[in-house]
């Protein structure tokens, strides 16, 4: 985080995960607010009430998020609602509520302590997890536990809305999906956070709600209090803490032309990603959960480019059973509205485990037992969700992706299951899809090179430039001091998309890419040069590509690209595509420049 203090005027960098401009007046919220107290239960006897006290806690706070989730879903809000599930499943989870009574009778504290050091206990389970995602997830304990700790402290009132503030700028350490239901969501504007990150539970309701929102900014609870005039830039992933005259009518005039553009390009999310000389580029959008297909249809998604499967796997206790499997996608599948489906098969592994699934630690689990080299070692696993994938194929096309592959082996091995998953199908009558495509995700660098070898064997080859990236320039994407590094323009990124896609079309076969840089306006000629047939991304992103895409041809992202190429540095390709795009599409990047 970056900080510059001009008189009374703070701004603070973060990550913008949510784009647009919010001005607004700060709202400081605290879930703990409320003075917990801590002490010893002196009387051996007191000890049986304190239990029942703790679960009485408990049972009040399920009853809470259940009513949560009822007017959630009567205001068809119904993004947030997974995650409340996965809370009632905590408050649900025996070894979570026996560790803390464990706490309460062998120690004799009061409720309120015990919780605490389980939430402890949590904490040094998830610190041990290199891997950001997951150990994020730990908020998910700390959003349950404070819940508990409230109902157990008599506090009733989640938040006090002073009068007078219509825009509100919400600034807190975090915030859970529960938090936010219980907001008055017309009031606020924008979301600011100390931690969380593209995934955290900010950045998902943020995005469903379609609010500005910037994470990560580390301290920002510490800087601005109730009342401050704020400004949240999720585009540029800056926040403004009382903003001198100049700056705001600057922002103030960067949010009309945002929100004007905005309108605008929603009227290009119906229409087909077409060149203006009649190139055809498919448009898919990225989801993680059910709850996300009417917004990514909305903003205009003509597929599902890339279904990540993960979740069914990381919030639970036990396996999730083939109709867990089943039932969730077949949800996705029958959306009438969709080309298709491509569900990616789990990937999991190195350090990426459910709570069930009790592994050594890697050294590098990056590049450790993860994703397919997982699910070739965990058989059964693996077939679980191949059968089930095959059990909803009969529902509406679907297209199966198998992540980081790095040799021909991978791949035919999975595909020996997925056509053993099918027989065992078929002799048990069960109807299914007559064929499925099947899918590589090159995001590895062994993967590019042997390109034209495994185009042999899969119908099409999905590209994540997430994990490319990573492994082409060997830097880990969530250190943050690692993050100028991260350049999806670095030359030998470009080349390696475009080996990748010249192999495929040389084959004869599908190629989508389904990484970040899909969705980067930045970045739009330079993969349409290289003929990309599928571009998959976040669904915000959608409507600004279409658009972009539909004011250019095939033949100048050609050049552009011939062009890029000659260059030598990361630094000198995106300092001529960034000049080309501002001058060829001037209002498009406008709102990126100060």
């Amino acid at each position: 985080m970056s900080a510059d203090q001009t008189m009374k005027t703070l701004v603070l960098k973060g990550v913008g995960v949510s784009p647009g401009i919010a001005i607004g007046r700060c709202y400081r919220f605290d879930p703990l607010d409320s003075q917990i107290s801590f002490y010893k239960l002196n009387d051996a006897s007191l000890i049986p009430q304190e239990v029942l006290r703790f679960k009485k806690a408990l049972k009040e706070s399920e009853q809470q998020l259940l009513e949560i989730q009822k007017n959630l879903k009567k205001e068809k809000v119904t993004e947030p609602v997974y995650v409340i599930d996965v809370h009632i499943l905590i408050l649900k989870d025996k070894i979570f509520s026996n560790r803390t009574i464990k706490y309460i009778r062998r120690l004799g504290v009061n409720a309120e302590w015990a919780l605490r050091m389980t939430l402890d206990h949590y904490k040094q389970i998830f610190e041990g997890v290199k891997d950001a995602y997951i150990s994020s997830r730990v908020s998910d304990v700390q959003y349950v536990v404070q819940r508990i700790l409230r109902n157990l402290s008599g506090e009733k009132n989640e938040i006090v809305w002073e009068e007078g503030y219509d825009g509100l700028i919400i600034v807190s350490h975090d915030l859970s999906p529960a938090d936010t239901a219980q907001m008055k969501l017309d009031k606020i504007f924008g979301f600011a956070t100390d931690s969380g990150g593209r995934t955290s539970h900010t950045a998902i309701v943020a995005r469903s709600l379609e609010l500005p929102a910037v994470v990560g900014l580390d301290n920002v609870t510490r800087f601005g209090h109730t009342g401050d005039e704020v400004i949240v830039d999720g585009t540029s992933g800056l926040v403004v803490i009382n903003p001198y005259p100049d700056m705001l009518k600057r922002y103030e005039e960067k949010k009309r032309h945002y929100d004007a553009a905005k309108d605008e390009y929603l009227k290009y999310g119906k229409l087909p990603a077409v060149t203006l000389d009649d190139y055809h580029v498919q448009i898919g959008c990225n989801i993680e959960f059910v709850e996300e297909i009417p917004s990514a249809m909305t903003h205009g998604a003509e597929n599902i480019g890339l279904y990540r499967t993960e979740f069914l796997y990381i919030y639970r206790e036990d396996l999730p059973t083939e109709d867990d499997h089943f039932n969730n996608y077949r949800q996705v599948v029958t959306e009438k509205n969709l080309s298709w489906s491509t569900i990616r098969t789990f990937d999991l592994g190195g350090d990426k485990f459910p709570n069930y699934q009790k592994q050594g630690k890697e050294l590098n689990p990056q590049m450790g037992l993860r994703a397919i080299r997982f699910c070739l070692k965990e058989v059964e696993i693996f077939k679980t969700q191949l059968r089930a994938i095959w059990r909803a194929s009969a529902f509406g096309k679907i297209k199966i992706l198998f992540p980081m592959i790095s040799s021909v082996d991978e791949i035919r091995e999975a595909k020996k299951l997925l056509e053993e998953a099918r027989q065992e199908l078929l002799a048990q009558g069960v109807k299914i899809a007559d064929k499925m495509e099947i899918g590589a995700m090159i995001e590895v660098p062994a993967a590019v090179v042997i390109a034209d070898k495994l185009a042999q064997e899969v119908d099409f080859f999905s590209i994540g430039t997430n994990d490319l990236i990573q492994y082409s320039l060997a830097i880990d994407r969530a250190n943050e001091r690692l993050t100028y590094l991260y350049e999806p323009l670095h030359p030998a990124v470009l080349r390696f998309i475009k080996q990748t896609v010249d192999a495929a079309h040389k084959a004869n076969i599908h190629t989508a890419m389904c990484g970040e840089m899909a969705g980067d306006p930045l970045c739009v000629l330079i993969l349409l040069g290289m003929e990309l047939d599928e571009l998959s991304m976040n669904h915000l992103a959608i409507p600004r590509i279409k658009k972009i895409i539909r004011e250019s041809t095939l033949k100048e992202s050609k050049i552009l690209l011939k062009k890029a190429l000659t260059f030598n540095t990361a630094s000198e390709v995106r300092a001529y595509v960034h000049d080309y795009m501002a001058k060829r599409f001037p209002d498009e990047f406008q709102m990126e420049d100060d």
